[in-house]
C-alpha cells in the first residue's frame, strides 16, 4: 500500500481494537499518528507503535467540546491534519423495549456525537488546506437488524447516513469521507461479546465462516485513507463476509 509519509492523522479509540490495528498500520506506512482515548491505554498503545514523533491524547469524546480541544492540540503541536478515523465507539446491549434512556445517551453520545464533532473540527482545518480523507467507523449492524442490539444498531445507521452528508457537503472542498463497516471483529471485546454459542451461531451466518481480523479492516482504511481513493466519496464499505448479502 501506499507510503503515508509526512502525513498526520488523528485515530480516535487508538487505544485497543479495531483502533489500535489502524493506528498501527498508518504509522507502518510512515504517518504521524495522533492516538485519541479515554484512559490511559492510549498512552501506553501509543508508545507500541512503529516510528516515532507519534502523540497520545485523552479526551472523552462524549463531551462535545473534546473534539474541538484535539483538533486544537493537534494543529498546535504536529499541524493540519490530513486525515482522521471515527474509530471510537461504544456498546449497550438488551431488549429494545428495556433499553435505559441513559444507555440511548451514551451510545449516541459517543458513537454519533463523537464522530460528528470530531469530523467537523478536522474538517475545518481540512477545507482551509483543500485536501482531507475522514473514515468513519460504521459496522454491519447499521446494515441489518441484530436482536438486543436497537442503540448500537441505531447509532450506526446514523454514522453512514451522516457520512453520505459530509461526503456531499466536503467533497468539492478536497475531501472524502467514507464509511468502513465490519462485520463481528476478532478483537478481545468481540471475543468476550460474542463466546460460546452465541458466537457460533453468528459464525455460521457469515457467508467467510468467520469474524474479521481487525487488520482487514485497517487494511481497508489504509487504501480510503490514500492519496489514491480520491474518487471514493461517501461509500459505505462493507467487510463481513457477505453477511449482510445473505
Amino acid at each position: 500500500m501506499n507510503s503515508l509519509d509526512g502525513s498526520i492523522a488523528i485515530v480516535t479509540g487508538a487505544g485497543r481494537g479495531i483502533g489500535f490495528a489502524v493506528a498501527r498500520d498508518l504509522a507502518s506506512r510512515g504517518a504521524c499518528v495522533v492516538g485519541v482515548g479515554s484512559s490511559r491505554q492510549v498512552e501506553d498503545s501509543v508508545a507500541r507503535l512503529p516510528g516515532s514523533d507519534h502523540l497520545a491524547v485523552r479526551a472523552d469524546l462524549s463531551d462535545q467540546d473534546a473534539a474541538r480541544h484535539v483538533v486544537d492540540r493537534v494543529v498546535t503541536e504536529r499541524g493540519t491534519p490530513q486525515i482522521l478515523v471515527n474509530s471510537a465507539g461504544i456498546s449497550k446491549v438488551g431488549p429494545a423495549s428495556e433499553v435505559p434512556s441513559e444507555d440511548w445517551r451514551a451510545v449516541m453520545d459517543v458513537n454519533l456525537g463523537g464522530t460528528f464533532f470530531m469530523a467537523r473540527e478536522a474538517a475545518r482545518t481540512m477545507i482551509e488546506a483543500g485536501y482531507g480523507r475522514i473514515v468513519n467507523l460504521g459496522s454491519q449492524a447499521g446494515v441489518v437488524g441484530l436482536e438486543d442490539h436497537a442503540t448500537y444498531c441505531a447509532s450506526k445507521a446514523a454514522v453512514s447516513g451522516l457520512t453520505r452528508v459530509l461526503a456531499a457537503e466536503w467533497g468539492p472542498q478536497g475531501i472524502t469521507v467514507n464509511t468502513v463497516s465490519p462485520t463481528i471483529v476478532a478483537t478481545d471485546m468481540g471475543a468476550m461479546a460474542w463466546s460460546g454459542a452465541k458466537g457460533d451461531d453468528a459464525r455460521s451466518r457469515i457467508p467467510a465462516g468467520r469474524f474479521a481480523d481487525p487488520e482487514e479492516v485497517a487494511a481497508m482504511v489504509g487504501y480510503v485513507v490514500s492519496p489514491e481513493a480520491g474518487m471514493v466519496n461517501g461509500a459505505d464499505l462493507l467487510i463481513d463476509g457477505g453477511y449482510s448479502n445473505v
